[in-house]
């Protein structure tokens, strides 16, 4: 009996093992007849899954790597693939945590996070209730928002089930290798002209030619170039911290040379607020030195070119530096000289006007960008706020960074006895400043893989670091 049990079973499972295979072959089939690299992606997905609960932290350093280079497929929503994969790993983790009785980690500043969630999607709930300037059309783009701004905390979350594992400082070092394929794909921009490049490494708009901005593996310069200002401020941490700071300074001026290349006058700004805040803390004469000659290299790299010159050159004809430009002037102007703060004004001008219609919850998650005229983002987090969440909204927004802030002065203060998490609490609210100065004039808010690693650095802050010289290297 027991031996037609086992062979029934096994027939079975052979069954099941070929059915599966029939099915997966039939599935490949029609993935190919769509587009190859849904396959890839299908395979990835099935390796991620197996070895998420088979070695969860190898996996969690792999996906972290990964999403660096998935900017460039977005035609094919891999990044949104991506972001519902980690959710579903993370949430099929937590509710396995929970059933067989282990701990599922938490901290207060992941709480602050969650409840700061839950107010965005009020203006999720009021959309298709009338509560705001746009109808229940834009549900879907408000629910696309929510659940992007949800993706965030999981991450955050998933960093956090880590601890007791991997050393923080490790995690961080680990971190660095996702700089790899951005700067590869740099590379080759640079170095070839764009009619030896795959299209998906060529940016090109109406206003700058192909091959005069690199992006790597992003879709615009200027998230490029929030990224690298990140792992700009990680490499002067841990040159810093490290005991052998000479890699660390070479790789502080290859990633300021990728930071110079983007050409965003918006990156000059973010740095000159980083250097100013470091000055602060540590200004002694060294290294007040050290930021004014890095910050003139700088300078001088943007300035090398003809492109970066007429970069420069352009806030000469704007209400910035020149008096005879007033705002309505230079509104005006913005119609036909190309220049992108002038465009700025206008656009901001605009939609003021619109905010004014529904001042004090505005049109919804999501919806800056279908307000405008031109189809475009905003270009000023502080506005898309306003625009987008009303008076309300924009007191979240503040909320929100105001709490990062007061969290990581908490953490600079409960570190005494620790000067690596000390000064890199201190860093991030350097970047965080700059960040906010970035602000005013750029979509920083959409840079999604900015704050994926943004929120992975942040869920270290509240592990407990032990002193290891090695794990500084």
């Amino acid at each position: 009996m027991n031996s037609n049990y086992l062979k029934n079973k096994q027939s079975t499972l052979a069954f099941l093992i070929t059915l599966g295979g029939i099915v997966g072959g039939i599935l490949v089939g029609i993935l190919v007849g769509f587009n190859p690299i849904y396959v890839i992606a299908l395979i990835i997905v099935i390796s991620s899954l197996v070895s998420f609960f088979s070695s969860f932290e190898m996996t969690v350093l792999s996906l972290l790597i990964m999403r660096s280079s998935l900017d460039i497929l977005s035609d094919y929503q891999i990044p949104t693939a991506f972001a519902l994969g980690i959710i579903a790993l993370t949430t099929m983790y937590v509710i396995i945590q929970l059933l067989t009785n282990k701990p599922v980690y938490t901290d207060k500043f992941w709480w602050f996070l969650v409840a700061w969630l839950v107010t965005q999607g009020l203006w999720v709930i009021l959309l298709p209730l009338g509560g705001l300037g746009l109808g229940g059309w834009a549900l879907s783009i408000a629910i696309r928002e929510w659940v992007r701004l949800f993706s965030w905390i999981i991450i955050y979350l998933l960093i956090l089930q880590l601890k007791d594992k991997i050393k923080p400082q490790k995690i961080i070092t680990s971190l660095f290798l996702g700089l790899i394929a951005p700067f590869t794909a740099a590379f080759l921009q640079l170095a070839l002209p764009p009619s030896l490049l795959p299209s998906l490494l060529v940016y090109e708009n109406d206003i700058f030619e192909a091959g005069t901005r690199l992006n790597g593996t992003f879709g615009h310069p200027n998230t490029f170039t929030t990224f690298t200002f990140l792992f700009l401020g990680l490499t002067y941490w841990k040159q810093k911290n490290s005991t052998q700071r000479k890699p660390w300074l070479i790789l502080l001026g290859v990633v300021a040379f990728f930071f110079v290349s983007t050409k965003a006058l918006v990156g000059l700004m973010m740095l000159a607020t980083f250097l100013f805040c470091i000055f602060s803390r540590n200004s002694n004469l060294i290294n007040i030195m050290g930021g004014i000659v890095f910050f003139i290299f700088v300078i001088a790299l943007f300035a090398s070119t003809e492109f970066g010159q007429e970069r420069l050159g352009s806030i000469a004809q704007t209400p910035l530096l020149n008096p005879d430009i007033d705002i309505w002037k230079a509104i005006m102007l913005s119609k036909t000289d190309g220049n992108s703060f002038n465009w700025r004004l206008a656009q901001w001008t605009y939609l003021l006007g619109q905010w004014q219609q529904y001042p004090l919850l505005g049109f919804g998650l999501g919806t800056g960008k279908y307000i405008s005229t031109n189809g475009l983002e905003p270009h000023n987090e502080y506005l898309r706020a306003l625009i987008e969440g009303g008076m309300m909204g924009l007191i979240t927004f503040f909320i929100f960074l105001g709490g990062q802030i007061v969290y990581l002065f908490n953490v600079m203060r409960s570190s005494f006895n620790n000067k690596m998490k000390q000064d890199l609490a201190f860093t991030l609210i350097a970047i965080l400043l700059g960040l906010c100065v970035g602000m005013i004039t750029e979509n920083i808010w959409t840079h999604t893989t900015l704050f994926f690693y943004w929120w992975t650095i942040m869920a270290l802050m509240s592990w407990d670091w032990e002193v290891d010289e090695k794990s500084a290297l």
